[in-house]
């Protein structure tokens, strides 16, 4: 874009102007800025939903007769693998750098904008991947931190490098790497792996597809001017909506099976067949949906997806809590 002086707005006068305001505050207000990009390059959107299913994996691990992890262990525990999960978003967003900025809903993030370097962004998602990794291992379990650098691992370089640009199937095994976080919380509290934070894993393992292809029907112009094969790129707008459907009530199965192997309560049957039903009806609707309609039946379909996942797994807890 070009740098036009004449687009630049005009500010009221009343505004201190910079020789005005202190060294010491104008440090301050930089710092705070680079903290920001810092904390930016985390993904944080992302790393919100990490955070709540790894706690929702620790919450629902059994306590045992000593009463369970202790607060700190679980607080340090939750907090080393959000910083984890967040330093692969750093190196995504290393590595995609040159797409990024081709791209019109990531060519704000830190790198392409200039505000951060490639380097340091590279710098930073490794000290952080491996500060993260190391500390879950020293101060709560190696098997949460083996769980945690696999995870890390699988998005930077098996999805970021090797899939992403080079199949069509980049969310389909991709998605792993989003699926792990109950895994890990359930490992950092227990120092095992049992059946409920394996479905936990599926649930979201199959959730990713139709989630993120609600959103690329609407990037498809970006993905497709960047040569990034995502699926409606590669195999089109119906055969995409098809997949979602059938993602959708294969996630839909895979959603029903805590409560029907044993793992979950009644509430939660209930809940999760009412959740996953209105997913796979919107689901449906995108797929017959007239092409005036597409947009926004994708649109809705890709923001319930969001509150599904966070309502389905809120519910594993609160079956818990009510006890039926």
């Amino acid at each position: 874009m070009a740098n036009n002086s004449t687009d630049l707005p005009v500010f009221d006068t009343s505004v201190p102007r910079a020789d005005d305001v202190s060294d010491a505050t104008k440090e301050m207000v930089s710092e705070m800025a680079s903290a920001a990009d810092y904390f930016e390059l985390l993904k944080p959107r992302v790393m919100s939903l990490v955070v709540f299913t790894t706690l929702i994996g620790m919450i629902m691990a059994p306590t045992g007769a000593d009463g369970g992890v202790h607060p700190v262990v679980a607080f340090t525990a939750l907090l080393l693998i959000a910083l984890g999960a967040g330093a692969s978003g750093a190196l995504n967003m290393w590595y995609d750098a040159d797409i990024d900025a081709n791209m019109e809903r990531t060519r704000t993030r830190p790198i392409p904008s200039g505000r951060v370097s490639k380097d340091s962004a590279l710098g930073f998602g490794l000290t952080l991947s491996a500060g993260s990794v190391m500390c879950l291992g020293v101060f709560v379990n190696w098997l949460s931190a083996g769980l945690l650098a696999f995870t890390i691992f699988f998005y930077a370089v098996v999805y970021t490098v090797w899939l992403k640009r080079h199949t069509a199937q980049n969310i389909v095994i991709g998605g792993a790497a989003g699926a792990f976080p109950p895994v890990v919380g359930w490992a950092a509290a227990t120092g095992t792996v049992d059946v409920l934070p394996v479905l936990m894993f599926a649930i979201i393992f199959f959730w990713t597809p139709p989630h993120f292809w609600a959103l690329a029907l609407l990037k498809n112009k970006d993905y497709t001017e960047n040569n990034i094969p995502m699926m409606p790129v590669v195999a089109g707008s119906k055969n995409t909506r098809f997949q979602i459907l059938a993602y959708s009530l294969v996630m839909a199965g895979f959603a029903a099976l805590p409560a029907l192997l044993g793992h979950a309560g009644l509430f939660y049957a209930l809940f999760s067949t009412a959740l996953s039903a209105v997913f796979v009806a919107m689901s449906f609707w995108l797929f017959i949906a007239p092409d005036a309609r597409q947009a926004a039946a994708s649109k809705a379909l890709f923001a319930y997806s969001i509150l599904y996942l966070f309502l389905l797994f809120a519910g594993f807890p609160a079956d818990k809590l009510i006890g039926i």
